[in-house]
């Protein structure tokens, strides 16, 4: 089974699959929002059938303390709309400070500032899915 990743910003949405067994998360790129919420699901959606997806997984940016911020509701909401519009289930996960991680690694790969920009996203969003994916109890 096919698992999406997402990382929903303000500007991108970071997007990662897992393999087929359900182990390993890829990067795939990254969503540029812009327009409508509309706009946004006709690109999930793409990548759903593309990868026949049968589950999406949602970044939750929880506070440090754990409550629920604004951009905490913003990736609930995406994920609501996601389940309802795809038919398909959706479940969030703690993604506090995978964009810091993914940040991380790329300086300490030494990747220059100007690529950094442009895979944080994915990375980020790779990150998440592997927690979750790790998290699992059954993987098959």
């Amino acid at each position: 089974m096919r698992i999406l990743g997402l990382d929903p910003g303000e500007k991108n949405i970071g997007v990662a699959v897992s393999d087929e067994l359900g182990w390993t998360a890829q990067g795939l790129g990254s969503i540029r929002r812009g327009g409508t919420i509309e706009n946004d699901l006709d690109k999930i959606k793409a990548m759903v059938q593309k990868y026949g997806v049968e589950r999406i997984v949602v970044g939750l940016p929880r506070n440090m303390d754990g409550s629920i911020g604004d951009q905490a509701r913003k990736a609930l909401n995406l994920a609501e709309i996601l389940a309802d519009r795809l038919s398909l289930p959706v479940e969030t996960w703690d993604e506090r400070l995978s964009t810091v991680a993914a940040e991380r690694l790329l300086i300490e790969a030494d990747v220059s500032r100007k690529k950094r920009r442009r895979v944080v996203d994915k990375m980020a969003a790779s990150i998440i899915l592997q927690g979750y994916l790790n998290a699992r109890p059954n993987k098959l």
